[in-house]
């Protein structure tokens, strides 16, 4: 069932737009991982769903409800909508079990002793009922975050948001604060999760939005996100992809392309044994094999070289395409050039859409 539906939100500041144009629905009992580069509209998206940021324009509807409308009861808003920020926002003058249960007393008028029941509860579920007469500045970060879980489910909100929860905590805390969402999610409850922790979005999330250019560039299952992803900023992302692009025509300056090729490599921290890969195909395919090709068809727009370095699982591919008639280098090129190609690489392919691509693939420390 839709619980929120968010419909060409646009939030703009005097300098830059993060925000341009998104859309999208969340379902009850999903768990989204938004995920994405820096400066992405990640944490602004999360904070124009619970009006901390006023949207430039757009919609968004909780529960049948347009939050956005004007004279909307902000504060009830946010009681609906749970928030965990990257610092805590913990009061330092409130020990544990206070800080958890201040806004049901204060906003919903629970009396105390029932609060402090339901507190206790909360503060064992997160594994922190010994620490609840103490006081902020005695936790640790990871210990402050499990505070601040306990206490944005105090209000029992419809859905819980977590802008970052483990960025500003040592690696050795990020575990323990990890453990505690997944729980969450176990238990059934609605999340958004802005996140730069891949495995754990694979792990716990059952849905992933990718953001970019101002939008949701893609969404999908973690499975299609981390595995499939349809489109190339996406791809790039996940892959931790390191690119470089080259034209190679009957004008090309080889020295200045080995020179940009050598820059790229000491960029991506690519190892001889790649670098040598990378060079051979270039020279075997795109030059002995593909520009006597062209010219036979006098065609003078040359090969477009991408080669890409994924930082991921240390491969390294080299993308060659041009235009023309299909033709398959593997197959009528030179035997002594496709033949060493084939040597080295862990994969070559030809195919052909429209345009014609051959693709060499060489895994990690390939050549060694």
């Amino acid at each position: 069932m839709s619980l929120i539906r968010i419909e060409h939100l646009r939030k703009t500041y005097p300098n830059v737009t993060p925000l341009e144009d998104v859309c999208a629905e969340i379902n009850t009992g999903d768990v989204i991982a938004v995920i994405g580069p820096s400066g992405t509209g990640k944490s602004t998206l999360l904070r124009c769903l619970n009006r901390l940021e006023e949207p430039t324009s757009g919609t968004v509807t909780l529960d049948g409800e347009v939050i956005t409308a004007p004279g909307c009861d902000i504060t009830g808003v946010r009681r609906r909508m749970g928030m965990v920020f990257q610092s805590f926002n913990l009061f330092n003058n409130l020990n544990v079990l206070d800080n958890v249960i201040a806004a049901p007393v204060k906003l919903l008028k629970m009396p105390r002793a029932q609060a402090v029941e339901m507190g206790m509860a909360l503060l064992e579920r997160v594994g922190m009922a010994d620490k609840a007469d103490v006081f902020p500045e005695a936790l640790s970060g990871g210990q402050k975050q499990r505070v601040a879980i306990a206490r944005a489910i105090a209000m029992k909100p419809q859905i819980l948001m977590f802008d970052e929860p483990t960025s500003a905590l040592d690696p050795t805390m990020v575990g323990e604060v990890l453990a505690v969402i997944r729980s969450l999610a176990q238990e059934g409850m609605t999340m958004l999760i802005v996140t730069h922790q891949m495995k754990f979005a694979r792990e716990t999330a059952n849905r992933v939005f990718y953001m970019d250019e101002g939008g949701i560039y893609e969404e999908g299952t973690p499975r299609q996100i981390f595995d499939h992803p349809l489109r190339d900023k996406t791809r790039r992302f996940i892959r931790g992809l390191k690119t470089l692009e080259l034209v190679v025509d009957a004008d090309v300056d080889w020295q200045g392309t080995l020179q940009k090729l050598t820059r790229f490599g000491s960029e991506a921290m690519l190892d001889r044994a790649d670098m040598h890969n990378v060079e051979l195909v270039l020279e075997e395919l795109a030059l002995q094999c593909l520009l006597p090709k062209l010219r036979e068809q006098s065609r003078s727009e040359g090969i477009r070289a991408r080669i890409e370095h994924s930082d991921a699982d240390g491969g390294t591919s080299v993308n060659l395409s041009w235009g023309g008639a299909r033709y398959d280098p593997l197959a009528g090129g030179d035997a002594l050039s496709v033949a060493l190609v084939k040597k080295l690489a862990d994969g070559v392919d030809y195919h052909h859409d429209g345009e014609n691509h051959v693709v060499v693939t060489f895994g990690p420390s390939h050549g060694e």
